[in-house]
């Protein structure tokens, strides 16, 4: 099926913005980009402007009602408790609700793909079902590999019906510090995607160099310390890579930043994230400029405010001017090209997803300016990054097919049945309610 979109501007992101632009779709691919009034009549869009579909590189869609779980906690076993506490407080379906409207909200925000850490696989049926690109990485835990796999192996075979080109199985061993090197080892042997939390906070460093520091104590929660960082321990045994994709890198010194470029390890930049736990700001441009593949990631609601990614773009920018005290450090459209292309590189998608070019995959977003203090447009990167938002959106196409058009979404549905599922968690369990409320009960 052909598909012609246009608009006041189109932003290939490979290539110079295009004002009166369109884009020609056939069957899921982009047949041809250029002038409007050169590629045909089709659906046109005023006061707006079309974007590659952001990629957003480091998700947790399961954790979409997670909003001020643990907020201002220091202790990390009181944060990881809790989440534990109420994660057993839900079952498989009340999983798949949560996920379903995240991959809603991502969809809404103009992200056409994620990475996504999934701790039960709830994201590849969410994923499947309503038309979102994603790597999948379920989540492993612990020293022993046999154990760790074998719970990889029963996560995987309930979801395998749901994998596809479009939505791909990878393998996330959490981090160094609660997954042990021969997990890592076993991981890796999957041959598989793999992400991995890495030098996320000063607690980590702490507690993988001396075993010290506020997570000393809650040793036995943890694999033992290595005596060294979580990079170059990895870096060490080959465990980095082009297949790897190390979510924050908040913590890194100059030849950390050189593993990661050498060895082609992508990054999942998480500034709203890293910011929301105290863990710091992350030397985004320092990896830039050393070459590391590096992508945006919104994470979860548990940590960071939401999945809007207009905000993550603006934290991105603005944190990274903020630490280099100079605003040429980063322009705006350097940070779009973070999330679209930065994040594809940093999945290894880029061949397919990421720019607006011809052969490519046909994910884009459609973005009103109507009304916004950015029109009329001078430069319609800025316009995007600053005064973008989801209720600008007014469509996202995921293999030329809209999966979100405004106002065409069944929310009431999905925030429903996601907001059950949160009231599920908060609920007092019977044993913890007084005496007299039991009763009542």
């Amino acid at each position: 099926m052909n598909r012609v979109l246009s608009a006041d501007w189109v932003l290939p992101v490979e290539g110079a913005p295009i004002e009166g632009g369109a884009v020609v779709v056939e069957d899921g691919r982009i047949a041809a980009i250029g002038q409007a009034g050169e590629l045909g009549p089709g659906t046109h869009y005023a006061d707006a402007v079309i974007v590659p579909g952001f990629v957003n590189a480091h998700s947790h869609l399961e954790y979409a009602v997670y909003a001020g779980f643990g907020d201002g906690l220091g202790d990390f076993a009181e944060w990881i408790t809790l989440h534990i506490q109420r994660k057993a407080r839900i079952g498989w379906e009340e999983y798949v609700d949560i996920a379903r409207f995240g991959a809603a909200q991502c969809l809404a925000s103009g992200v056409t793909t994620v990475g996504d850490c999934s701790y039960s696989g709830a994201t590849v049926v969410a994923c499947a079902d309503l038309g979102l690109r994603a790597t999948v990485y379920l989540e492993v835990f612990g020293a022993d590999p046999a154990l760790a796999l074998e719970h990889f192996a029963e996560i995987k075979q309930r979801v395998d019906g749901f994998f596809s080109d479009r939505v791909r199985p990878g393998v996330s061993p959490h981090a160094p510090y609660s997954v042990s090197l021969d997990l890592y080892r076993a991981c890796a042997e999957l041959g598989l995607p793999v992400a991995t939390h890495l030098s996320e906070s000063p607690a980590e460093i702490a507690y993988l160099m001396r075993g010290e520091g506020p997570w000393g104590a809650y040793s036995d929660l943890l694999v033992p310390h290595p005596g060294t960082t979580g990079t170059r321990l990895l870096a060490e045994h080959d465990l980095l890579g082009d297949g790897v994709l190390a979510a924050h890198c908040v913590m890194l010194e100059q030849d950390e930043i050189d593993l990661l470029a050498s060895t082609g390890t992508g990054v999942a930049h998480c500034p709203r994230s890293n910011a929301a736990l105290g863990c710091g700001v992350a030397p985004l441009s320092e990896l830039r400029a050393a070459g590391v593949r590096v992508g945006i990631g919104t994470d979860s609601p548990a940590s960071a405010p939401s999945f809007d990614f207009f905000d993550e773009l603006r934290s991105v920018l603005l944190s990274a001017r903020a630490r280099a005290q100079r605003p040429s450090v980063l322009s705006a459209a350097e940070t779009l090209e973070l999330g679209t292309m930065g994040g594809a590189r940093a999945l290894g998608l880029d061949g397919e997803i990421g720019s607006l070019v011809l052969g490519k995959r046909a994910d884009l977003a459609v973005l009103s300016l109507a009304g916004s203090p950015y029109a009329p447009v001078e430069d319609p990167a800025a316009a995007v990054v600053f005064g973008g938002s989801p209720e600008r959106v007014l469509a996202t196409f995921v293999d030329g097919e809209p999966r979100y058009e405004k106002g065409g979404m069944e929310w009431q549905e999905l925030t429903a049945a996601a907001h059950n599922a949160r009231r599920a968690m908060l609920a007092v369990p019977p044993a913890a309610k007084p005496a007299v409320a039991a009763q009542r009960a």
